[in-house]
């Protein structure tokens, strides 16, 4: 039997070793998701020693040591996984909320908006970028935690105990988010993605979407409407804004962004207003199909047939 050439052999062992990180990894992120994050941690530091170079991995291990708030070693694996990362995703990231307090989080936040800068060209305000993100990340603060809460009401059917203070500061954190945003506006202007990017642009939105005043919501709207229509800011929030004022008043929803748990504790859309034409209208404002939408976010499936107006 002849050997085994040295070039396929090590092409063998490549794609072995590939298929393991990968394995791997869907099983630390399965076991994040489970709530099972010491375990996570664990699966996520094999990957990591055995393949440190997989920058995800090691920004995945980091994230799972910040919601354990296992501060020194969040910053030890985000520091290595944000070396070769030029974007500002991390810094709007909801799993590192533990992490904004430090000292050490204004040296990463400085570093990534000087590389972003440097790949992407100059912003005109910086300071504004970096604080509206800063918002997003305030505002999405805690959710990996609501989420579980979520999971086990849908499983069990009760509200664990520890989620009343987590929604309790959730909200305390959107009233000190919003008074924030109005003083930024005040002195900046209403961002649009020509200005100050598309994550950033996106701040006001989810705090206003999540702000408990509809009043707030139909004051804002006319503005969200108008980015979305210019290509200046998120339809995607628009839709979620728009949906959301019709639901709080009982009237059917456009688009399809509000959820409800029917009586099998299952996610399902709250009523649509002629929902055969809803892919339709979301098209018109360049939102996926409602079907690969509700897929993917609350694993519905969307089963009327679209139509179009003629």
């Amino acid at each position: 039997m002849k050997d085994i050439p040295k070039c396929l052999f090590v092409l063998c062992l490549t794609f072995v070793l590939l298929n393991w990180t990968q394995a791997q990894s869907l099983e630390a992120k399965e076991l994040r998701q489970n709530g099972e994050l010491q375990k996570a941690i664990a699966a996520y530091k094999k990957v990591f020693y055995e393949k440190p170079d997989v920058s995800d991995n090691t920004y995945d291990l980091a994230c799972a040591f910040a919601l354990t708030f296992q501060i020194d070693s969040a910053f030890q694996y985000l520091e290595l996984a944000l070396k070769k990362d030029s974007s500002l995703w991390a810094l709007a990231d909801t799993d590192l909320f533990a992490l904004i307090n430090d000292e050490r989080w204004k040296q990463v936040e400085n570093e990534q908006l000087r590389k972003y800068q440097e790949a992407n060209g100059a912003f005109k305000h910086p300071e504004y970028v970096k604080k509206l993100v800063n918002m997003i990340l305030k505002d999405q603060s805690l959710d990996y935690y609501v989420d579980q809460a979520k999971s086990q009401y849908m499983k069990q059917g009760t509200i664990p105990h520890w989620y009343y203070p987590i929604a309790a500061y959730k909200q305390q954190i959107g009233k000190t988010n919003f008074e924030q945003m109005l003083g930024l506006i005040e002195k900046y202007g209403w961002p649009k993605y020509s200005s100050v990017g598309k994550l950033a642009a996106d701040a006001p939105l989810l705090i206003i979407n999540h702000h408990e005043s509809e009043e707030v919501r139909k004051q804002f709207l006319p503005q969200i409407k108008k980015a979305c229509l210019e290509k200046e800011g998120s339809c995607m929030e628009y839709a979620k804004i728009h949906d959301r004022i019709l639901v709080n008043e009982n009237k059917p929803q456009v688009y399809g962004m509000q959820f409800r748990f029917n009586a099998q504790n299952q996610l399902e859309p709250f009523p649509i207003q002629d929902p055969e034409y809803v892919d339709e209208r979301r098209k018109a404002i360049g939102l996926e199909p409602l079907q690969v939408y509700l897929k993917r976010k609350i694993n519905y499936d969307w089963v009327i047939e679209q139509k179009v107006k003629e």
